[in-house]
């Protein structure tokens, strides 16, 4: 299918401004540290989508080659399935599940059992277990949940479950991590110390994505060991088995059915649609809602359901849904032509309820419908759910309500991340050690997708050029094809320099925020030329507060991810705009000829370190606000900023003081 592109004539455009009051950006004559005359809050984000939806288009392409037979299809499918277990990275062994049944409570023709598994060693998962008074064995459906805090206790969880226990089906309800019994940032008396699930999985994700793992990975395995108790039981048809989650839960579902082919049928709920569409018009989502690198991999949400055709599957929508609902359309209908070709047409299904986001009653009793068709139950007659009412604590299967105080030695997620970045030492040990200084180098161009080679030139465009208290201040944009515009400001001496470095002045806070520092002490006083300019996101390209919520605990959150969904890390672009910098100066005779200093702050300054490992010329590194091992990130997870550092998979390979050691001659000072 071909993306919808719309386009509005240049005419009707200055009409609506003229008619609007709206007037091209005008920059005021005070703001000296201005260079680009343009609504530049917009610039990263706008590469990033063109970048993303190029990657899309490529993907388009190919679903639509798959489509051209039947073994296309298969082959397609197969490759999507690769590519999705490669992203995951490795699975941990299984170990023993160590079972609890902690109550039973009976629900007149249903008893709800309280059930605690260990997915991991050391880590619990809590579950309500609703079981029909019935003899069995039952068709099962794990129902996984959204994002509420109050998780399997959500009054529309409890009441699809007990709709469908009611009508034959045993229901695993659980807890993902970050929320019911599960909180993993807790005080001593287990209540939560931050603000939400949503919060909890972004903060974790970071430390999980820099050992190559992600939440989401996370979420999956602990969704697989529930599945491994569920079919333990005698009272459970293995051969029947359903999943269905709601919002983050859909999500849930949705990486479950691809991965784990003892589902055999599925209905996730307010998560299906266009990830190209999603990311466009809403943003990315939290740390449980994506995997890195599923751009550059071409995988849409429709790849993932691709995986699991030509299984049962019904999509369950909102028309009003803030999940955009034009692109829940566009995957259904491109579902459609997968089991069509696949011979099953009858087997997807969207199902619309006329309202907004989340399991309504008419989804639930869509759901209920699809699995008696399909798990074979559809004989028996229908009984309306009761519309029984549980509190919180009824559905509790630990005394306090939380994991983390019942197991005095629980192994929370942030704990684990610690502990895995400890086990990786060795790997990055031996890593360091059978590689040369040129294969680490390679490593690092690849994780950070840093080409050490461009052939394309730097352009200079000049925007002003003036004398001032005894300096020449000269604004400029670099650019160089398919990079982001960089701003720069270079200073000089007015008369002769005499100072033997070139300084290139790179704050996490824009270059504004050192120009008097810089004319004063550096190039009035010290006759030095200094550089200063805004990598990509910081200074003038930086986005506006607004832009992202507050509860992911970074102020360019969107396009950290983003960068990541489409194989660029932060880090690794800031990198290239480093070393254009480095290549302007190479063109220009006079500054050529000086040696480089690269003072950096905040996430600017692992960017510096890697560039110059990458680069020379770079002699001397001045680093301040930033970490000096990444390290840092997992052992103080509820810190701000974290995701604008994160190179997927780093810590795998090396740490910051591992490259360090690359260049004895490099001198390496932190200022704090």
């Amino acid at each position: 299918m071909k993306r919808r592109r719309i386009y509005i004539p240049v005419c009707v455009v200055l009409v609506l401004l003229a008619v609007s009051g709206l007037h091209p950006v005008e920059v005021s004559a005070q703001d000296t540290g201005r260079v680009m005359d343009w609504k530049t809050e917009y610039t990263l984000r706008s590469y990033l989508l063109q970048e993303m939806h190029a990657q899309y288009d490529s993907r388009r392409e190919r679903s639509g080659r798959a489509l051209e037979s039947r073994n296309a299809l298969y082959d397609y499918r197969s490759e999507c399935r690769e590519r999705y277990f490669n992203l995951l990275g490795e699975s941990p062994q299984p170990g023993p599940l160590n079972p609890v049944i902690t109550g039973r409570l009976p629900l007149d023709r249903v008893v709800l059992e309280k059930i605690i598994i260990e997915s991991r060693p050391g880590h619990h998962v809590t579950a309500n277990l609703y079981m029909p008074a019935d003899q069995g064995p039952f068709p099962a459906v794990l129902f996984l949940c959204g994002h509420e805090m109050i998780s399997k206790a959500t009054p529309s969880y409890i009441k699809a479950a007990m709709l469908l226990a009611e009508n034959g089906f045993a229901v695993m309800v659980t807890d993902p991590i970050s929320q019911g019994e599960r909180v993993q940032f807790t005080d001593a008396e287990g209540k939560r110390i931050l603000r939400g699930s949503t919060t909890e999985h972004t903060l974790l994700n970071a430390g999980a994505v820099l050992t190559g793992s992600s939440v989401a990975a996370w979420e999956l395995y602990d969704n697989v060991r529930a599945l491994d108790y569920l079919v333990s039981r005698p009272e459970i048809d293995s051969e029947r088995i359903g999943c269905m989650g709601n919002s983050g839960g859909g999500a849930q579902t949705m990486w479950l059915i691809s991965y784990d082919d003892r589902i055999k049928a599925a209905a996730p709920c307010s998560f299906i649609t266009s990830r190209e569409r999603e990311y466009e018009l809403n943003g990315t989502g939290d740390g449980c809602q994506q995997i890195p690198f599923e751009g550059r991999d071409q995988l849409e949400i429709a790849d993932y359901l691709t995986v699991f055709a030509p299984k049962p599957l019904l999509i369950l929508a909102g028309r009003y849904d803030f999940v955009d609902y034009p692109g829940t359309v566009d995957t259904f209908n491109e579902l459609k032509l997968v089991y069509s070709l696949m011979g099953n047409p009858e087997k997807i299904s969207l199902f619309t309820g006329d309202d907004g986001h989340g399991l309504s009653a008419p989804r639930r009793e869509a759901a209920l419908a699809w699995f008696r068709k399909w798990l074979g139950s559809e004989n028996r007659e229908i009984v309306p759910g009761n519309g029984i009412s549980l509190s919180e604590s009824d559905t509790w299967c630990t005394p306090s309500g939380q994991v983390n105080t019942f197991f005095p030695d629980e192994v929370t997620v942030q704990e684990h991340n610690r502990r895995r970045m400890t086990e990786l030492r060795e790997e990055r040990k031996r890593f360091m050690a059978e590689n040369s200084r040129e294969e680490v180098i390679r490593m690092i161009c690849r994780l950070t997708s840093v080409s050490p080679a461009v052939s394309d030139p730097v352009r200079k465009e000049i925007r002003s050029k003036e004398k001032r208290d005894g300096q020449i201040i000269e604004k400029l944009i670099l650019r160089r094809k398919n990079e982001v515009p960089m701003p720069c400001i270079i200073f000089s001496p007015d008369g002769t320099v005499t100072g033997d470095t070139l300084l290139i002045w790179l704050s996490h806070k824009g270059k504004s925020s050192v120009a008097g520092e810089i004319s004063g002490s550096h190039v009035a006083q010290a006759k030095t030329r200094v550089i200063a300019a805004d990598l990509r996101g910081m200074g003038e390209t930086a986005e506006k507060p607004e832009a992202n919520d507050p509860k992911y605990y970074n102020s360019e959150y969107h396009n950290a991810v983003l960068s990541m969904h489409i194989g660029q890390p932060l880090p690794g672009q800031r990198i290239r705009d480093i070393l254009m910098i480095m290549d302007y100066i190479a063109g220009d005779e006079e500054l050529s000829r000086l040696p480089v200093k690269v003072i950096a702050s905040g996430p600017a300054a692992p960017s510096a370190l890697m560039a110059a490992l990458l680069d020379s010329r770079i002699v001397s590194l001045e680093l301040s606000a930033t970490i000096r091992s990444y390290a840092e990130i997992s052992d103080r997870p509820m810190e701000k900023e974290w995701f604008s550092y994160i190179v997927p998979g780093i810590m795998r390979y090396f740490d910051l003081p591992d490259l360090a050691a690359l260049r004895p001659d490099l001198k390496i000072r932190y200022t704090d």
